[in-house]
């Protein structure tokens, strides 16, 4: 009695830490759920009862004997089959997986028939083999997780599945089966908490928050959409009729990580000093969770208090950062059983992230830490609710109704904002740098703009389930309103960033600016000014109908269609991109080759639809400054930091060459020649066939094929000239590249009369700045092409295997609607398609890993022991040339003062380089034609102690991350040339990423 007592008492403790963080206000969303399914004797009566919550399910078996149980909490069930009242055989304890069915075939006994096609482990039965699903799709719960060195975040989970990759440029992310890091998905409990500014990341919780995650890489159903490469769909633990509690601490402490390598560039200017960098993490984790209402009400909380310290060197070496983090975490679930029939659930968690940035002046020969610089600060995550009802109407329907919200929050700012201008140096200018003797150039300690935004998702969504026969129909409705307020300027009184790099008299300072570095001036700055600002609204709509057709007992049909309608508003409120009537067909078939549920084959076909984010909103509807002015630079002079005191070298700026390049500005008055008038939404086809079979009830293998093609971009592109002729001045419209565009044509562009002008971009649009030939831009393609193989061995208490070999090919000219090559990350708005050299050849793109194995195993030795180890080996990505000109044109497809501007062209200039453009010599190099990166691998082990006390439940995990300390680079530089013919031999092919060093954590854990 005191034991419970105590228990109990634990357990109010860490309720009422959470219970009293939760804000008394919520909004809604969709659950995530799985189903039981199978065949019995036509007429008996089937019920599971869920374990933990008692909640309760039946369903009579049609005349052909199936039945089907949808719409079920994740978690374990009692299954029973019952005639006339009186039950048959012995209950079967069934899990359920989220997103799957398990198949449960029953004879006229009540006791299992397909007992071959299942697993059993302890006294529950899983299927490996889901007959019901036409998705390629890996599931894995929190159990197995924790047996495996897998490192805390959502990411790492999907990392595990075949085909998913982690993003090797500067911004990261994930890139699912040949996309680029800007086309997934992901759901927490149904609620869509994808970033919807550059759809690059998304909101998160502790994994302990986690009960189970389903990666989907293709062949979703049309209940998913706005997505054109994956899926993470993660389900939250949930309270039950058992009070539970726990504790969990984890230390990542900086002396068990191994230092990072310095990196250099040819010439000996460095790249990035890392050596030095120290990062210290600690957090404790404490939970609680049980039924405030026995069999009607549960609830599950969590509280994570996190503390996180490091420090870094700038890549120059020669600013200290110390960096510190406040980012506790607090989340809850309620669940409401109102009875068997009818439920409600409500979630509410905050991400809130806040951490600061302690900066100093730095001597890296001696190691000397100089004055303090300043400090910033950065907000981010938020607050995120969602709610969800689920009512059964007999035995035949279900109907869902969600709504939620989800909050985004970026926020950065400094001390020194309102007096220091960000002031950097390029590669270029290495050979310079000792006229900064030792000091930091400028004395804003980031030089990161000032950017405030929070983003709001309000999503609200209908689902229904009606079973016909040998029909289960479902169809829904969902509405998705994302809003964004932003703002951005550069720091400093100017509001400009500055960058030194070197230069070549009789260089043209921009192309077309015609303009030149003058003689003698072997130094330049490049000044950037860059504003935007609004408040700005999308909204997405979408309806979607779905028969999954029994058509015999063994083979099942999945007929369905996706409609969806996006908009994306200015900030008045009007639609300047209306995108109607997107029909996006999906089918899918599964047969069950063997009846038993043991072995199937399966096949999916369909088609996947785009969004436009929200940044486009802000840089075209809000209205874009952005502006480049070049100067002389005319030496450095020494000053005083106005807040720290702390000396720095400030510019000393000369003359301005040449006018400023306003090209890239876009105006938010009138919208008629930024945006096409007939743009079109981006989509996806996609093509799968695979097959499945158990070997035993433990042994399974599979093998699957995988064809997507994607023919349409939408993306900012340069337009001079139209059927009026040369427009005067640059537009730089959203559009569709390679195909017609429509903008309004006036006296500004060179028309001679007022109206709607059409521009056949694959022939047109572009007038070289040389010859005056008028050209086209290439039509966009990316295809995936990709060959499956796994072997699994599952977990019985003992021990577990995986194995997965994939080979793929990603080819096109475009990646999608990032730029990974130049690291260039603005979603939508992208070098693609700023000039027709930057995507006229077709090869190898960036996400192309033709080879990738995976591995993982675990192994229990005895009740006290356990061990676990993952490997993941893949081959290296393409390394592409870029040029900076082509043929018969003055106009740079490349930045000439810039390695990440201006995308880069296919050509390399061989002969008469710095004579006149129509003297210049030039060789087509193909994508890839530099080779590939090399092989990469990392290995990940970890052992498990847990106390052999009965009653106790005490563990301590040791995990150890790349295990043997892989560095090998992963991106290099691939601008070939500053200037026509000049190579940039210090940087070419030399790293700009590497993997990251051998860390290690411990996790001790106490559950009651």
């Amino acid at each position: 009695m005191k034991a419970i007592s105590i228990k109990r008492a634990a357990l109010a403790v860490a309720l009422g830490a959470c219970l009293g963080m939760i804000v008394p206000s919520v909004a809604t969303a969709q659950t995530v759920s799985g189903a039981v399914a199978g065949r019995a004797t036509a007429g008996d009566l089937v019920t599971v009862v869920n374990r933990g919550t008692g909640l309760t399910r039946s369903a009579t078996t049609a005349s052909d004997g199936s039945y089907r149980l949808g719409q079920l909490p994740v978690g374990d069930y009692t299954l029973q089959l019952s005639r006339d009242g009186a039950a048959l055989g012995e209950p079967v304890s069934v899990s359920v997986a989220v997103g799957g069915t398990t198949t449960v075939n029953l004879a006229s006994g009540g006791g299992v028939v397909n007992l071959d096609a299942l697993q059993v482990v302890g006294s529950r039965v899983i299927n490996r083999v889901d007959v019901y699903s036409t998705e390629t799709s890996f599931n894995v719960n929190r159990q197995e997780i924790s047996r495996l060195p897998v490192a805390q975040d959502l990411s790492a989970v999907a990392l595990l599945a075949p085909g998913v990759v982690g993003g090797n440029s500067s911004f990261g992310g994930l890139s699912f089966a040949g996309s680029s890091v800007a086309e997934n998905a992901v759901y927490i409990n149904g609620l869509n908490v994808t970033d919807m500014y550059t759809r690059r990341g998304f909101s998160s919780a502790p994994f302990g928050f986690f009960q189970e995650f389903q990666v989907k890489t293709g062949g979703y159903s049309v209940e998913f959409g706005r997505s054109t490469g994956g899926v993470i769909n993660a389900v939250t633990r949930s309270g039950s009729n058992e009070f539970e509690g726990g504790a969990e601490v984890t230390f990542e402490p900086n002396a068990w990580r191994s230092a990072a390598r310095d990196h250099f560039h040819r010439d000996g200017s460095p790249h990035a000093y890392a050596s030095t960098d120290a990062t210290s993490f600690t957090k404790t984790n404490v939970w609680g969770s049980g039924a405030l209402v026995k069999d009607r009400l549960f609830l599950f909380a969590m509280y994570e208090k996190r503390d996180t310290d490091g420090n870094n060197t700038s890549s120059d070496g020669r600013t200290w950062f110390d960096n510190s983090g406040n980012d506790d975490f607090w989340g809850a679930k309620l669940d409401w059983n109102i009875t068997d029939n009818h439920t409600l659930e409500l979630l509410a968690f905050s991400d809130e992230t806040e951490t600061t940035q302690a900066s100093s002046g730095y001597t890296w020969d001696t190691r000397t830490l100089g004055q303090w610089g300043g400090d910033t600060l950065t907000d981010g995550g938020g607050k995120n609710w969602s709610a969800t009802y689920t009512g059964r109407f007999g035995e035949s329907f279900t109907a869902k109704a969600m709504v939620g919200q989800n909050n985004q929050r970026a926020f950065s700012n400094s001390t020194l904002d309102l007096y220091c201008d960000a002031v950097f140096t390029d590669a270029t200018y290495a050979p310079y740098l000792g006229q900064l003797n030792g000091l930091r150039a400028g004395c804003h300690p980031t030089g990161t703009a000032i950017a405030e935004r929070d983003d709001t998702r309000d999503a609200a969504r209908l689902d229904f389930e009606w079973a016909l026969g040998r029909h289960l129909l479902r169809f829904g409705v969902d509405r998705e309103l994302m809003t964004t307020e932003q703002s951005t300027r550069y720091p400093g009184p100017s509001q400009m960033t500055y960058t030194a790099y070197a230069a070549r008299p009789g260089d043209e300072v921009w192309d077309g600016a015609n303009a030149y570095v003058p003689a003698g001036v072997n130094q330049m700055l490049r000044a950037r000014n860059r504003v935007s600002g609004g408040t700005f609204e999308t909204e997405a709509n979408a309806f979607y109908l779905e028969d999954i057709w029994n058509v015999t007992s063994t083979l099942m049909l999945n007929l369905g269609v996706r409609w969806d309608r996006f908009e994306n508003r200015t900030a008045d409120g009007d639609a300047f991109i209306k995108m109607d009537d997107l029909i996006a067909p999906r089918v899918g078939f599964a047969w069950d080759m063997k009846g038993d549920g043991s072995t199937k084959l399966f096949g999916n076909a369909g088609r996947y639809y785009l969004p436009v984010t929200n940044n486009i909103n802000v840089n075209f509807a809000g209205g874009l400054t952005d502006e480049y002015t070049y100067y002389v630079l005319n030496g450095w002079q020494q000053q005083s930091n106005p807040v720290t005191g702390a000396p720095y070298m400030a510019p000393v700026i000369g003359q301005q060459v040449g006018p400023t390049d306003t090209r890239m500005n876009t105006g938010a008055a009138d919208l008629r020649q930024s945006v096409d008038k007939d743009l079109k939404a981006v989509y996806q086809d996609e093509y799968i066939l695979g097959f499945q079979t158990m070997i035993n009830q433990a042994w399974s293998w599979g093998v699957n094929g995988t064809y997507r093609r994607m023919t349409r971009a939408l993306d900012d592109m340069r337009l001079n000239y139209t059927p009026c002729g040369p427009t005067g001045s640059t537009l730089w419209p959203i559009a569709n590249p390679g195909e017609s565009l429509t903008i309004w044509g006036d006296s500004s562009i060179g028309c001679a009369e007022e109206g709607w002008i059409t521009i056949d971009t694959a022939n047109s649009g572009y007038r070289k700045g040389g010859s005056g030939d008028v050209v086209g831009y290439s039509k966009p393609k990316r295809t995936y092409k990709a060959l499956e193989f796994q072997l699994d061995r599952a977990w019985d208490e003992k021990w577990m295997f995986n194995a997965s070999y994939l080979w793929s090919k990603s080819e096109g000219n475009f990646e999608g609607p990032v730029n990974s090559d130049t690291n260039y990350g603005d979603t939508g708005m992208v070098q693609h398609w700023d000039h027709p050299s930057n995507n006229e050849r077709y090869g190898s793109l960036f996400n192309d890993f033709r080879h990738q194995f995976k591995f993982r195993a675990a192994y229990a030795l005895n009740e006290q022991w356990s061990f676990g180890t993952t490997l993941q080996v893949q081959s290296g990505g393409p390394i592409t040339a870029f040029g900076v000109m082509w043929p018969g044109d003055t106009v740079a497809g490349g930045s000439t003062s810039s390695e990440g501007s201006g995308g880069g062209t296919g050509w390399l200039c061989v002969a008469n380089c710095s004579g006149s453009y129509d003297q210049r010599v030039f060789e087509p190099t193909a994508r890839g034609a530099f080779g590939n990166l090399p092989w990469t691998w990392t290995m990940g082990a970890n052992v498990t102690w847990r106390l052999p006390v009965d009653g106790i439940d005490l563990s301590a995990r040791l995990s150890v991350y790349n295990l043997f300390n892989n560095q090998t680079v992963i991106n290099v530089h691939q601008r070939y040339e500053s200037q026509p013919g000049v190579y940039r031999e210090a940087t070419f092919n030399t790293g700009t990423r590497w993997q990251a060093p051998r860390y290690a954590q411990l996790v001790v854990a106490w559950n009651f």
